[in-house]
């Protein structure tokens, strides 16, 4: 069973900082891709950041570049987001997702985690 469990969400100020962790678990971690997208409240889903199954690539949106950074540890099965200078915009639920194929970077997505919520706020 796939499991994918986010965790690290919290409030932060303006220019404050948080990092997102996922945990998964069901499938062999180190052959898919994983990404991270958010959905702000009245907004559709966001496509933030991806990394390649082996960590050798990484792509952000335009928005986050910069100021956030994705990461994986194969050996723990975890994918982070490290988010600093954080603003009020960047407030939504934070997802992450498993790639639906192996060793591929379709942009298709297959299992998602139940969400962080990250509420930036002064």
């Amino acid at each position: 069973q796939v499991q994918l469990v986010e965790s690290g969400g919290g409030l932060a100020q303006p220019g404050g900082s948080l990092r997102l962790s996922c945990a998964a678990s069901g499938f062999t971690f180190s052959s898919y891709t994983m990404s991270w997208a958010r959905q702000a409240p009245g907004k559709g889903l966001e496509w933030v950041s991806g990394i390649r199954w082996d960590g050798s690539d990484t792509y952000y949106t335009d928005s986050v570049k910069g100021r956030f950074t994705i990461s994986r540890d194969n050996a723990k099965n975890t994918v982070y987001l490290q988010m600093s200078s954080l603003k009020p915009e960047d407030t939504a639920l934070y997802y992450c997702a498993k790639e639906s194929r192996t060793n591929s970077w379709l942009n298709e997505y297959d299992y998602w985690g139940q969400g962080t919520q990250v509420t930036v706020s002064s």
